[in-house]
């Protein structure tokens, strides 16, 4: 009764009530988005095979580095490096294309038109490549330390905190590179320049050790650097209080400046 009386009393007042609640709205959209990149079995090869197999080929390589200059180990050398991969193929790239294919699909401008706010939206279509990548991350971590031997991590609050700035840096960045995606075809190239950028000049592939001062200086600064810096220091033990704070602050800088152009740039049309 007193259900009816407050849906009569919205509709009296012109407001419909709601009907589902923003956690329900969400869970519809993540299943949806889930069954979608099932069935996209290019999008599936991105996301779940190539972290993979990039991870195999840099374990292959670090065997040969001299690792011991730079402080790591082959466990800590390759285990940060693999959900590094994750996250920008299995996070990242995803993302992008999926919010430029909804855009393009007027998916996300109807959307809009119902009761989900822009953030449920944003969110919610974000969640199933944030699980698929959580399962995968956390798989890879177990693997590698199993396989590799790998000690525990000397201070696993960097780790962790390397991890969640990754997640939020990688889905932040997915929405305002698609931004400046103007078609699903066009996005492989977009995510180009981020992706190549991470793969060789965060980290991923060898040491940042390695490089001379002024280079390695400057690649301390890109997206995802600060991100492979807190879970490889974090690991190794290399990386004191003060660096460790440093790494935060590239970090989040890159989050401001990803959400800002967010909030400029994203589009929920298609460009024209």
């Amino acid at each position: 009764m007193s259900g009816t009386l407050t849906r009569a009393a919205h509709a009296a007042t012109g407001n419909a009530a709601p009907t589902t609640t923003a956690a329900g709205r969400m869970k519809a959209l993540a299943r949806t988005e889930l069954a979608l990149l099932t069935r996209n079995k290019a999008g599936l090869v991105m996301a779940l095979v190539l972290p993979l197999a990039l991870t195999f080929t840099t374990w292959t390589t670090a065997k040969g580095m001299d690792l011991g200059k730079a402080g790591l180990s082959l466990g800590s050398m390759v285990i940060p490096t693999a959900v590094a991969y994750v996250l920008i193929f299995t996070v990242y790239t995803t993302l992008v294309g999926t919010y430029v294919t909804r855009r393009e699909e007027l998916v996300l401008k109807r959307l809009r038109t119902g009761e989900p706010g822009d953030i449920e939206i944003l969110t919610g279509t974000s969640i199933a490549a944030l699980a698929t990548g959580l399962i995968q991350g956390l798989v890879l971590l177990v693997l590698g330390a199993v396989v590799l031997d790998a000690e525990m991590p000397s201070n696993p609050l960097f780790v962790a905190v390397g991890i969640l700035l990754g997640v939020a840096l990688a889905t932040l960045l997915a929405m305002a590179t698609s931004a400046f995606t103007r078609s699903t075809e066009s996005s492989q190239l977009t995510i180009a320049p981020i992706m190549l950028i991470s793969m060789f000049g965060s980290g991923l592939a060898f040491p940042l050790e390695s490089l001379p001062d002024k280079v390695a200086s400057i690649c301390h600064l890109l997206p995802f650097s600060p991100v492979v810096e807190l879970m490889r220091g974090g690991w190794s033990g290399n990386l004191t209080w003060s660096g460790g704070m440093g790494a935060m602050a590239v970090a989040a800088a890159w989050i401001v400046l990803s959400v800002y152009a967010v909030q400029k740039r994203f589009r929920w049309e298609p460009r024209r």
